[in-house]
């Protein structure tokens, strides 16, 4: 579970998260729009504990996550063909 500062991740939602780092799996519609940095869609697909917790997720990318894997979905889009090809 990553935490940052009152926040977490919940950890039911790290191995998507992970998998979308690592291998370019796309996560479902509440992780991909907090990757696109869309947050009127992350409010509205998040759960309640996902809710409340938006700020870790926030931390976690800017702190944790590789620069370049979130921001925009042109920048998801592109990290999802980096890792693909990077499998080939």
């Amino acid at each position: 579970m990553y935490k940052f500062r009152e926040f977490h991740i919940p950890d039911y939602m790290m191995p998507g998260l992970l998998r979308y780092i690592e291998y370019g799996v796309m996560p479902g519609h509440f992780l991909t729009a907090v990757l696109e940095n869309d947050l009127k869609e992350a409010v509205s697909q998040a759960d309640e504990n996902n809710m409340k917790n938006l700020p870790a997720y926030m931390g976690y990318l800017y702190n944790e996550a590789p620069i370049g894997c979130y921001g925009s979905p042109e920048i998801v889009s592109a990290w999802v063909k980096k890792k693909h090809k990077e499998k080939s």
